[in-house]
């Protein structure tokens, strides 16, 4: 993958990580019922993303973050 789509991707999903962990701290209004998305399970696999977002922009500045 190219610099500049892993840098979209490390964008987007550091977006939806702070997007998911906002709609996920709201109290629930129980009058509009349970909610549909599982939003704190969704900012862990944003944040996942994220995380391998940023390994693999190291291996491409150079740096190896994997055993030989």
């Amino acid at each position: 993958m190219s610099l500049h789509a892993t840098l979209i991707l490390l964008v987007s999903a550091v977006a939806l990580t702070l997007f998911f962990a906002w709609r996920g701290a709201q109290p629930p209004d129980l009058i509009r019922g349970p909610r549909m998305l599982p939003y704190r399970f969704l900012m862990v696999l944003a944040a996942a993303v994220v995380l391998f977002s940023v390994v693999h922009l190291l291996n491409l500045a150079g740096f190896e973050t994997g055993q030989r």
